[in-house]
């Protein structure tokens, strides 16, 4: 059985989002995704051939001077040895993030990893893969992310919200050039809402360059 995954990047940066945002972070980029939402950032994500060992994974990272991993995509869960890379990081005592887009089931992800789960609001247009019996299994270690790109968008995440409690933290976050933080910034304050505002602070810092 090969232990091979299909990356499309790994590198060292500052964590842009969530809960560790502006922590030095290794990033593990796996290629592919069964989903096509409409402000992805990372289609260049979606295709490639670049097998590597979760062995060779790890003494690449080793060259980084943090303990703070996030494996992304893509859709990281879209491939199946995902599961045995994350628990070879656990085992060696990073602090693991799991960026996935809830559409794949999270039972069996290994309890170290803090998931980091984006619900698909509507103008994703793939709001329908949304798989709700996962909010449930999320817990205070874990993040609940609605990426909001109008006031629909945001009226459906505070429904969403009642209808599917969870002790995760959450998290709305604008859709780059379709809202402005401030737009949501008013409507978090308007409703009196127990959410975290984030913008991506790597937008800010670099754009859209790759490996940052």
């Amino acid at each position: 059985m090969t232990t091979d995954l299909n990356i499309t990047e790994i590198f060292y940066s500052l964590q842009g989002e969530a809960r560790e945002v502006g922590l030095p972070t290794i990033f593990i980029r796996l290629t592919g995704c069964p989903l096509r939402c409409t402000y992805c950032d990372t289609e260049y994500a979606f295709k490639g051939n670049n097998p590597i060992s979760i062995s060779d994974i790890i003494d690449e990272i080793k060259q980084y001077n943090t303990r703070y991993v996030c494996v992304t995509g893509g859709e990281p869960l879209a491939q199946i040895n995902c599961h045995i890379l994350l628990d070879t990081l656990v085992k060696d005592q990073y602090l693991v993030s799991l960026e996935t887009s809830g559409s794949i089931d999270i039972s069996e992800i290994n309890p170290g990893v803090s998931i980091v789960m984006d619900l698909k609001t509507p103008s994703s247009n793939e709001s329908s893969q949304n798989l709700y019996e996962n909010v449930a299994k999320l817990q205070a270690k874990d993040q609940l992310k609605f990426v909001i790109g109008s006031r629909q968008d945001f009226d459906w995440s505070v429904d969403i919200m009642d209808k599917y409690p969870t002790d995760a933290g959450v998290l709305f976050s604008p859709v780059f050039d379709q809202i402005t933080p401030t737009e949501l910034a008013d409507w978090i304050i308007e409703s009196q809402l127990n959410v975290r505002m984030q913008v991506q602070m790597h937008k800010l810092l670099w754009g859209d360059e790759k490996a940052k």
